[in-house]
């Protein structure tokens, strides 16, 4: 079996079947779902009934059980993002879901409405931007694990052969992957960023890619999913491989970012930054130990950035990422403490330059994979930087881009792109598309991670720090800090709805969305936002009455004011927390 899926697709609905026709040239074959028994089956086109109602898709996603029964999850809408090695890679854009069941007759109004609800969930997910996938093109692998491959691997199709970790729609093709005759229906789809550019410098032409892979293991949102599991997964893990492909040779380099691998929790509880917890009674070497051990195996060598501080709130989590490493004694595992705020107080970002030059001997033993034009392996990469803040997103991007900019470096000057004594930096029309390229990267994780943008992306686009870029980062941290409190909860439920972590189950007597919020959950912070607009709108409109409008400015700031420290005192009984998980689960 080639590894490719079927490219071009219809579906045909009638009320029994959904028939998928791959309409690829040669191709014969139709994947029929009966609606009533849920039965996959192949068969060809001629069994499709004239009287289907017909259109055109670009992928089958999955499907997913809830209560009313199943839905098929199908690509209604892609985008082209470019090609390499001749292979087209997509972005799925739209996407429909259809109920196998005709009618919710069957259905009481409860089972209605948590239904609905779990298709938002479904929908919430779904929207998140970021979904990406190739047809003919493994994209769950980097090039040097591709090199390193078997014929039979080679001969899988590519949901058989994908890395299980990047594949977002694993679960829902869960009944597809028990049917290996219905594989080429089945397409992995992966979350994160790519974009693809064709470059040129010193009138040499290549493309340069940028490629993030979100695992979907301990997948979540910020604060609700920290730490590791007892599996070793580590929170908002991602998978980072720069790409050179130039006249037939193709350079790669990979960089990792995680959470800090213990275990450990930060809740919402409105504070603007909650204290984080390390848990006292996990073996965190065992969960630690699970992590380096795969992280190793898949990588080689570790070459820890941990850029948190070394002060405050942070502090108790550097020591213990230390601690652990020391403890674990491992010859393939260094650690590197960067106080990156410390370090780069008062806007002298110059200074990372200190953590470059601190890990640049490093960088050059653990080197980066090539590949001649001959297909011939010149040089591997020997290990990954594992880099991490406490989000994982902001400080983190930024001192990948700078190591990725000098891995670069050395590439296209080995590849005789760059002249002898050339630097990327004096490579203008590059250095625009580089920084810009890698501040989308930020902003595409912290968005399907916290929410919003990603802060200190002024630094990453013109290599300064600027008022401006502080204003927006402090408009960005409102937004999480909204999102975080109130809104994330939802977030949270649906990404584990969406992966498989949480099953519908309709027979269920006692449904977890059945559990009524309390009036003051929403009526609070309502009177809390609408004071404090009233304040604003008063001080906009103040005319001649001053001592009137400093009256009404008065009344609705002592009313927003004591609504806050209100839902402040109360804490978490104001905060959006997931219902479809146990807590101990999450921990």
């Amino acid at each position: 079996m080639a590894a490719t899926t079927y490219e071009r697709l219809k579906l045909h609905v009638t009320p029994e079947k959904f028939y998928v026709e791959a309409c690829d040239d040669g191709a014969d074959d139709v994947l029929v779902i009966d609606r009533v028994s849920t039965e996959v089956t192949l068969s060809v086109k001629k069994d499709i009934p004239p009287s289907a109602v017909t259109r055109p898709i670009f992928g089958i996603l999955g499907t997913i059980h809830l209560v009313a029964g199943n839905y098929l999850i199908v690509i209604t809408k892609k985008t082209k993002i470019g090609e390499f090695f001749n292979h087209v890679i997509w972005k799925a854009t739209d996407f429909d879901i259809l109920s196998y069941k005709k009618t919710m007759l069957h259905l009481t109004d409860i089972q209605l409405q948590d239904n609905k609800t779990f298709l938002a969930m479904i929908n919430h997910v779904l929207n998140v931007d970021g979904f990406y996938f190739s047809t003919t093109y493994d994209l769950t692998h980097t090039l040097q694990r591709l090199s390193n491959t078997s014929p039979e691997f080679q001969e899988m199709s590519l949901l058989e052969r994908a890395d299980q970790r990047f594949v977002w729609n694993g679960h829902l093709l869960r009944e597809l992957s028990a049917q290996p005759e219905v594989h080429r229906f089945a397409l992995p789809v992966l979350h994160g960023f790519i974009t693809m550019h064709s470059c040129s410098i010193n009138g040499k032409y290549f493309d340069w890619i940028l490629i993030s892979r979100r695992s979907c293991f301990r997948a979540g949102v910020r604060y609700y999913v920290r730490g590791i599991d007892s599996e070793g997964h580590a929170a908002n893990f991602v998978e980072t491989e720069q790409i050179v492909h130039y006249n037939g040779s193709r350079a790669s380099f990979v960089q990792t970012r995680g959470s800090i691998p213990v275990f450990w929790s930060q809740r919402p509880n409105l504070k603007y930054k909650p204290q984080p917890l390390i848990n006292k009674v996990a073996n965190h070497m065992d969960g630690f130990q699970r992590h380096f051990d795969s992280q190793v195996i898949i990588y080689g060598k570790q070459v820890i950035i941990n850029l948190v501080n070394q002060k405050g709130s942070e502090k108790p989590l550097e020591q213990a990422f230390a601690t652990m490493v020391s403890s674990l004694g491992s010859g393939m595992i260094r650690y590197i403490a960067f106080d990156f705020h410390k370090e780069c107080k008062n806007m002298r970002w110059d200074r990372l330059s200190i953590l470059l030059d601190q890990v640049a001997e490093i960088q050059d033993a653990l080197s980066y994979f090539l590949v001649d034009t001959a297909g011939m392996v010149v040089t591997s990469q020997e290990g990954v930087f594992r880099s991490n803040c406490m989000d994982c997103l902001d400080r983190t991007n930024v001192i990948q881009s700078l190591l990725a900019r000098r891995s670069l470096q050395a590439q296209l000057q080995r590849l005789g792109v760059l002249h002898v004594g050339q630097k990327l930096e004096e490579q203008n029309e590059f250095e625009k598309t580089y920084k810009n390229a890698w501040a989308d990267n930020a902003n595409a994780c912290a968005k399907q991670y916290a929410g919003t943008g990603a802060l200190k992306t002024d630094f990453t686009r013109t290599g300064k720090r600027t008022q401006l870029g502080l204003l927006m980062d402090g408009w960005n941290s409102l937004i999480r800090y909204y999102k975080n409190n109130f809104s994330d909860g939802f977030r949270q439920d649906s990404i584990d709805l969406f992966l498989g972590n949480y099953s519908v189950d309709e027979l269920e007597s006692h449904s977890p969305l059945s559990v009524p919020r309390d009036l003051k959950f929403l009526a609070l912070p309502i009177i809390m936002v609408v004071a404090f607009s009233m304040c604003i709108i008063c001080l906009l409109m103040a005319g001649d009455t001053w001592t009137e409008t400093l009256a009404y400015v008065l009344f609705w700031g002592v009313a927003s004011i004591g609504t806050f420290f209100i839902i402040l005192y109360n804490g978490k009984d104001f905060v959006d927390a997931p219902r479809l998980v146990q807590k101990e689960k999450m921990d």
